[in-house]
């Protein structure tokens, strides 16, 4: 089999793929998948190895001052490396069909410890060294939750848009009621400290992401076909994922190698906020029609 075939199998699918993932990032960690597949290199591992990644990298960036920005740049790399590891994990899984449960929540948090380790680092490094600190912490702040919000509502409707048009059954409640049991089971158990913290995270980020998108209980009347609903949706799904955490992982590279954290801050809380405003009044003018 051809290296772009097993390339298009570690894909979801392109609709629902960031667009720095799909020329860039995933073709990069597709090629480290391909020289570890032999070996026994497991996805959790690559999930570890990219939270490494972050943490030097947000090492690096508290080491940085807007008057000597070297660092900036090194840590720069350091993210991208996290973001190409990132990557490969779910590829990984994908090709051998070895993905967990556990695998998937470890994998999204490693997004905000990595993500949270560079964020310190751009605090201590660049707003600390400010004029005036605590204005470039309060705009640090503004962009991380407006990060959050955003990874929240691009996960929730890629995944709705995957549900309809596959026609595949959505687990979202399954998942939340499966999680909910497993963490009552092991709540007492000293030893399970770190499964609990992990299991306890995901719920209240699936609580998080149902409050801020829609009610299943809503998204259960829609009565449509699955190429009526790709249709109506392919175009405002690829505005949701423009605006997914590599298109902001990206912006932070480059506004970082530039030494721009200005222009950075400015892009996430104006920017990208106004996209998500708008492609929300579009998504539910869009859901009413199938109502």
């Amino acid at each position: 089999m051809s290296w772009y075939s097993d390339y298009k199998k570690s894909l979801k699918m392109v609709e629902v793929e960031e667009i720095f993932d799909l020329f860039f990032y995933r073709p990069l960690a597709f090629v480290l998948v391909k020289i570890i597949y032999p070996t026994n290199i497991t996805p959790n591992q690559l999930t570890m190895g990219a939270i490494i990644m972050g943490v030097i990298g947000g090492f690096f960036y508290a080491h940085g001052t807007p008057l000597a920005p070297q660092p900036f740049v090194i840590g720069a790399l350091f993210f991208m490396m996290f973001n190409i590891l990132d990557c490969s994990d779910g590829q990984l899984a994908r090709l051998k069909k070895n993905g967990t449960r556990t695998g998937r929540i470890i994998d999204g948090v490693a997004d905000y410890i990595a993500v949270t380790a560079i964020y310190i680092g751009i605090g201590i490094g660049f707003a600390n060294n400010m004029e005036i600190p605590w204005h470039w912490w309060l705009l640090l702040f503004l962009t991380g939750a407006s990060n959050t919000i955003h990874a929240i509502l691009v996960d929730y409707y890629r995944n709705r848009f995957l549900d309809y048009v596959l026609e595949r059954k959505s687990t979202f409640e399954e998942d939340l009621e499966e999680f909910r049991l497993e963490y009552n089971t092991i709540k007492d158990i000293k030893s399970k400290w770190f499964d609990r913290a992990i299991i306890g995270i995901y719920i209240k980020y699936m609580g998080l992401q149902d409050n801020l998108a829609a009610k299943k209980a809503n998204e259960k009347l829609f009565k449509t076909t699955p190429q009526e609903f790709y249709n109506k949706n392919k175009n405002i799904i690829r505005s949701w994922v423009f605006l997914g955490p590599t298109s902001q992982v990206t912006t932070l590279i480059l506004c970082s190698i530039f030494n721009r954290f200005d222009i950075f801050f400015g892009i996430m809380i104006v920017g990208f906020n106004l996209i998500a405003l708008i492609n929300w009044l579009i998504q539910k003018n869009i859901d009413k029609q199938f109502k």
